[in-house]
């Protein structure tokens, strides 16, 4: 039954792929998180989304089309994710997908992406799954994957905290299982030791459990992935137990950001990460970005806020490129286009899809920002292990 239904749902999307307008403005469908735990990241790819799109239609738009950006609320649950991902594609007609925030998320709407024919690029999610084992060619990231950013913190690591005894604390699905593989293997490849793992569930309200176990194992240094609201009670439940004494404490991309920082407070003075992004990035696309994202926001940009305002400006070059958004023609401009982003020129590695560009490691002082280590692109990014296309 299933090999007769599945070249019926290929046609069907594809013609209603094809049916798709050329003219009229370029809608692009944005499923984040708008409520719950990650609503702080969400709101920071809508900041840098709106942004871009304001700048490029005041500039001419796409080869003269403006673009249009429709959001759905997809709660960081990838069974409702998925839902209104279909119901863009369905219903809106989206030409192009972004805004996923949870990997499982991308995940599962790169499958509805692949059944509809149509492209996503996530601009948050770094399970390195989503561009190794389970890539697809559907499918594209424009920020760094774990390992990146892992590659960035080791090295600062192994330069600071030479032969360290690691603890790891990460959120348990596919994101936070992924990130303390990916920084496991980069931390024990510079001499680090692991004295000890475990995995909360996402949107924990209580982590003291796990302190006894974690105090017993005598780390030298913590890393944990938690994000968003998690980060807040975490840090703010081991400073009261007196756990982050004494440790160094270091962690993913999205553990500690300008969205989370202030309602962290001083509990964040001192973590360490790995990232693709800073506000502290001295270059006049990144200068011209900050001050234009301030204004219009009255918060400093993250991360989060920098790649999802970059990824529209990878999509317009890609269909400026082929003068198209028809699926096939797009895909295949934008497998190894480079397009600039306030980090900098990006490119985009035509086997897995991943883009390459530097990795920063930076520390939060004084609840501020600043960058104490680089790693080059062609460094950090790692293998392509991407087999499926």
């Amino acid at each position: 039954m299933k090999t007769k239904m599945i070249p019926t749902l290929m046609a069907a999307a594809a013609f209603t792929a094809g049916a798709y307008a050329q003219t009229g403005p370029i809608r692009i469908g944005v499923v984040t998180p708008l409520s719950g735990t990650y609503a702080g990241i969400g709101q920071q790819v809508k900041w840098g989304l709106d942004l871009a799109a304001k700048e490029i239609n005041a500039s001419g738009g796409v080869s003269g089309r403006q673009i249009e950006l429709i959001y759905e609320d997809e709660e960081a649950n990838p069974a409702v994710a998925v839902q209104k991902a279909e119901k863009l594609f369905q219903v809106s007609k989206v030409d192009f997908l972004t805004g996923t925030v949870n990997s499982g998320s991308t995940l599962a709407v790169g499958q509805v992406a692949e059944r509809n024919n149509r492209l996503i690029a996530t601009t948050v999610s770094f399970a390195d799954s989503i561009t190794a084992d389970k890539c697809s060619p559907n499918v594209f990231r424009v920020n760094a994957r774990a390992g990146m950013q892992s590659a960035a913190l080791a090295d600062w690591m192994a330069s600071t905290r030479p032969n360290a005894n690691v603890f790891y604390l990460g959120p348990d699905y596919e994101m936070g299982r992924s990130t303390v593989a990916a920084f496991k293997s980069a931390a024990e490849g510079k001499g680090a030791k692991t004295v000890g793992e475990v995995f909360a569930p996402l949107d924990n309200k209580d982590y003291s459990p796990f302190f006894g176990q974690m105090r017993s194992a005598r780390p030298s240094v913590i890393y944990t992935s938690v994000a968003g609201n998690d980060t807040v009670r975490l840090f703010t439940q081991m400073a009261e137990f007196g756990l982050s004494r004494n440790v160094q404490v270091v962690g993913a991309s999205g553990t500690v950001t300008s969205q989370n920082l202030q309602a962290i407070g001083k509990a964040a003075d001192g973590f360490v990460t790995g990232v693709g992004y800073s506000p502290n990035i001295d270059n006049a696309d990144n200068k011209k970005f900050v001050a234009s994202f301030e204004a219009a926001n009255k918060a400093q940009p993250d991360l989060y806020g920098a790649d999802s305002y970059g990824v529209l400006f990878f999509y317009k070059a890609a269909v400026e490129k082929v003068k198209s958004t028809d699926t096939d023609k797009v895909r295949e401009a934008m497998r190894g286009i480079q397009w600039s982003t306030p980090q900098g020129i990006k490119t985009m590695r035509a086997g897995d899809h991943q883009a390459m560009q530097d990795m920063y490691a930076v520390r939060v002082n004084g609840g501020k920002f600043e960058i104490v280590g680089k790693v080059a692109a062609a460094a950090a990014i790692g293998p392509d292990s991407c087999t499926k296309f």
